[in-house]
């Protein structure tokens, strides 16, 4: 449990991170952040495998570097879903999205 809380904070803490290194993406405070964090996680459970599944034969075509086109929307939708949460286009989803998914990939490594 205390696991799952401290990937959580980490988690948030890159929203945060990623809200201040890239241009176009403002995050309003921490609490924004947390919910950000829990928003992204359930739609990284539930919708992004179904996009994943629809999308399969552009991602065969492209080896699956439309996978990062799919997190970037996905970045642009917890923008819409999350007040406080502000990205102002698809680049700065795209980079957003590239260096969070970094970023968590970091996080998973030492839980």
């Amino acid at each position: 449990m205390i696991v799952l809380l401290l990937k959580w904070i980490g988690l948030a803490l890159g929203i945060m991170f990623v809200g201040w290194v890239v241009p176009g993406i403002t995050i309003s405070n921490f609490v924004t952040a947390l919910i950000a964090a829990v928003v992204i996680a359930l739609i990284n459970v539930f919708i992004k495998p179904v996009l994943i599944f629809l999308t399969l034969p552009i991602n065969i075509l492209t080896l699956g570097l439309f996978i990062l086109v799919i997190n970037a929307l996905l970045f642009m939708f917890v923008a819409y879903l999350v007040p406080g949460v502000q990205v102002e286009g698809f680049w700065s989803a795209f980079l957003g999205a590239l260096l969070l998914s970094i970023i968590a990939l970091g996080i998973s490594w030492f839980g």
